[in-house]
């Protein structure tokens, strides 16, 4: 670290949300340093090469897709992004006929659901996803500001026609959401389910919030998007890599390989910091990146309201995601769609078969709260090289990535380093079902699971979103915390997990408007 004892502002974290905080801090004037652990920026917002059979081939191994980012956050900040549209973005296959492509095709979808499916479904998709555009439309204004009540953020956001619908799929689960628009399959539900109401959230089909999730994750209105989430080519390690650029440029210091050890506190007052190098960093202001439970360990739980410590310990849900980083040689084939390895989704779902669907994936859900290993969970897979050519390298290697839900923190009966690799195979196995030969084209992968999460982002607990999504407006983490120049940008805060930003440009506002300088 340079030779330098006192700033205005120390950033603890040079993940998106703290980068985005750390930019707009420094552009009003504030000496802002950034202390980062790892040896780059961007927290699990990354790109790495970490295939030692496919050494060229660049993956996005944490974050995968940019969707729920405002516009006019990009605005505000002037970072342009190189974003592209996936189209068709969902793919949908079964495991011999049948198949959904969802894209800005109408009447190919159309046909689709009719041949495969039934209009029923289809006259049900289409009035949730009417639904779903008036509550973006009404509650953007409501993510680039500090949180209301959810009651209240309905009165204030929201139309009356869908405002009880809104408060509904807030508190309530997402079975009782899509139970309202009469789908006739229970795939096409598990689908939008798995991709969005389950995604990093522990809880399944009856769980309260899980309808919150569900809004978050179809939060999408990026230009250009058709309200879907996007690529970012070059990989995910982009948008971290230009914020922290852009706030380099508007005079703040960005230090990687320099953690914090500890938040100085002295009579409910921040001091600053001590590093991970022992030297003190004295500021009158910090803002935390990282998720809630770090940020008490690194203060001491002493120092915050017996009631706020409370109101953390209530956040603490294990992580429950496996991620499966692979490199391929090349592109699968599906059964239901042969010979056209160049039409299917970036984004492809991979669900047990219709009549088992619902009752399977309850089943995966208890056999993670079980300690065991779900042996038919829902996947979602990426795949995209078929939009972005940097995710292929000259070699001809796919980047692709498999996502799933409901796994494990700890196993009962075995350890993850017993049972990653036999995982991963299975995992494999199954999307040979539906693209036989799949698991020949793997050159190499990185299993994540829970607890390497954990290690490799420094998340607790391995928890993608921090605090589940559940949670959301103003139930998750304040901005301010109940020290006197402490204040935490974490995707525990609003309006929640995912790359978003918001975080990072509240705490900003709210610490500007702290100091004095909102004006």
């Amino acid at each position: 670290m340079r030779a330098k004892i006192r700033a205005d502002v120390i950033v603890v974290g040079a993940g998106h949300n703290g980068l985005v905080a750390a930019l707009l801090l420094a552009r009003r004037g504030l000496d802002v340093l950034v202390l980062e652990a790892h040896h780059v920026v961007g927290g699990a917002v990354r790109s790495e090469r970490p295939f030692a059979r496919a050494p060229d081939l660049t993956s996005s191994t944490g974050a995968y897709l940019l969707g729920l980012m405002p516009p006019e956050l990009l605005q505000v900040t002037g970072v342009e992004l190189p974003l592209k549209r996936r189209d068709p973005y969902y793919f949908l296959p079964r495991r011999d006929r049948g198949y959904l492509l969802f894209g800005s095709d109408k009447a190919a979808m159309r046909s689709q659901f009719l041949q495969f499916f039934s209009e029923r479904d289809w006259i049900a998709n289409e009035a949730m996803q009417a639904e779903l555009a008036a509550m973006r439309e009404d509650i953007a204004a409501a993510w680039l500001q500090e949180p209301w009540p959810i009651e209240e953020t309905a009165e204030r956001f929201v139309r009356p026609a869908v405002r009880k619908a809104f408060v509904d799929l807030c508190r309530r689960p997402i079975r009782d959401y899509l139970g309202r628009f009469d789908f006739k399959s229970d795939l096409v539900k598990a689908m939008y389910a798995v991709t969005d109401a389950f995604s990093g959230l522990f809880g399944t089909w009856d769980t309260p919030g899980t309808g919150m999730n569900f809004l978050i994750h179809n939060m999408c209105r990026l230009q250009g998007s058709g309200d879907t989430w996007m690529i970012v080519e070059g990989g995910m390690g982009v948008v971290t890599a230009r914020f922290a650029d852009a706030a380099r440029r508007h005079g703040a210091a960005v230090e990687t390989n320099c953690g914090v050890a500890k938040i100085l506190v002295e009579r409910g007052v921040v001091l600053g910091v001590v590093t991970d190098r022992g030297d003190e960093v004295l500021a009158n202001t910090v803002v935390v990146n990282a998720d809630p439970f770090r940020m008490r360990d690194l203060v001491g739980a002493e120092h915050f309201p017996e009631p706020y410590n409370n109101r953390i310990d209530s956040y603490r849900r294990p992580g429950s995601t496996f991620k499966l980083n692979l490199a391929l040689r090349g592109l699968p084939s599906f059964t239901c769609l042969p010979h056209h390895e160049d039409r299917f989704a970036p984004t492809i779902h991979l669900l047990p078969d219709e009549d088992v669907v619902m009752q399977s994936l309850t089943d995966s859900f208890h056999a993670a709260q079980e300690g065991r290993l779900p042996e038919v969970p829902a996947i979602e897979w990426y795949m995209h090289s078929s939009v972005d050519p940097t995710a292929k390298d000259a070699a001809g290697h796919h980047s692709s990535a498999l996502f799933v839900q409901w796994v494990p923190y700890e196993l009962k009966s075995s350890t993850w380093e017993q049972e990653e690799e036999r995982y991963a195979k299975h995992l494999l196995s199954i999307c040979d079902d539906f693209a036989p030969g799949t698991s020949d084209l793997v050159v190499d992968m990185m299993p994540l699971h829970p607890k390497s999460i954990e290690r490799h982002f420094g998340i607790t607990l391995g928890h993608i979103h921090h605090v589940d999504n559940s949670f959301g407006f103003a139930d998750r983490l304040p901005y301010a915390q109940p020290i006197a120049g402490l204040y935490s940008c974490s995707a525990g805060t609003h309006p929640g997990g995912s790359v978003i930003g918001c975080a990072g440009h509240n705490a900003a506002m709210r610490i500007l408007k702290d100091l004095g300088r909102s004006s």
